[in-house]
């Protein structure tokens, strides 16, 4: 039988990378996306749907579920891919960017677990993939509202997997570093108050080098393979790392005392 794979957040990036690989493997895939484009990259293959699913509006999401399964029969792999990164200086955001972050990021995130796992538990089994980031264990400047959002979903998908494991639906966790994709950029919502002149130098200095990082990072179809192989291995494994760069920061990070991690990180980004 063929397996189906849903993936939100396929328009670019990591989303697109993993839906193309999936479908070239022989997979059934359906690539979600707030706003689908009007002519799909497989038209004609009924093994590739492009559907309309934004995280923050529930009824999105139960169609794009509900067009997948009336299509393939069922889902086997869901993969939480869709969210963006709110960075700036903590003082300059308000309520509204906070929640919006929160509210894709994390309640996103929920909310599409609470649609597929119903379908799973019926099915006895099924994976659920939540995509979070190196950012979910170690921190970095101008990223604490994104670090918060990536830190809840990381305890909530290691809590979340003692209640389903008993019911054959595993949970699993990837951690890219930098990944080179419009998260720097589109993806990204930058926010800064110029006003206030005490980060000005900072964050000219820090964001530079983290953007410069981000340009240099490894490319979406190495988080892709990593999602594919959290999907077929058949363990109970949570994390899987994706990229040289998050495996080398993850594990300095264990290595080293907190302290000194945090000078390392003011002498590389804020000097």
């Amino acid at each position: 039988m063929i397996q189906t794979v849903l993936i939100t957040g396929a328009s670019t990036g990591i989303g697109k990378a993993t839906a193309e690989l999936f479908f070239e493997r022989g997979w059934n895939v359906v690539a979600t996306m707030r706003t689908p484009p009007k002519s799909e990259p497989h038209p004609q293959d009924s093994r590739w749907i492009v559907a309309r699913l934004d995280v923050t509006d529930p009824l999105t999401i139960e169609s794009a579920a509900k067009e997948a399964i009336d299509r393939f029969g069922r889902i086997d792999v869901w993969v939480n891919n869709a969210g963006y990164g709110l960075v700036g200086t903590f003082e300059s955001m308000n309520g509204e960017h906070i929640r919006r972050q929160f509210e894709t990021n994390v309640f996103g995130t929920m909310r599409c677990a609470q649609t597929i796992l119903p379908h799973f538990r019926q099915n006895c089994g099924g994976v659920l993939i939540n995509v979070t980031s190196i950012g979910a264990r170690l921190t970095f400047p101008f990223y604490s509202v994104y670090h918060a959002t990536k830190w809840a979903v990381d305890g909530f998908s290691e809590s979340l997997q003692f209640e389903l494991r008993p019911l054959g639906i595993r949970v699993k966790i990837i951690e890219p570093g930098a990944i080179r994709t419009d998260f720097y950029d589109r993806s990204a919502d930058f926010v800064h108050d110029q006003a206030l002149i005490s980060y000005n130098n900072m964050v000219e200095k820090g964001m530079a080098k983290m953007n410069a990082t981000g340009r240099n990072g490894a490319p979406p179809s190495t988080v892709a393979e990593v999602i594919w192989k959290a999907s077929t291995d058949g363990s109970w494994r949570l994390r899987y790392v994706a990229g040289l760069d998050a495996k080398a920061l993850l594990t300095l990070r264990r290595v080293i005392p907190t302290r000194a991690y945090q000078a390392l990180v003011r002498s590389q980004v804020l000097k």
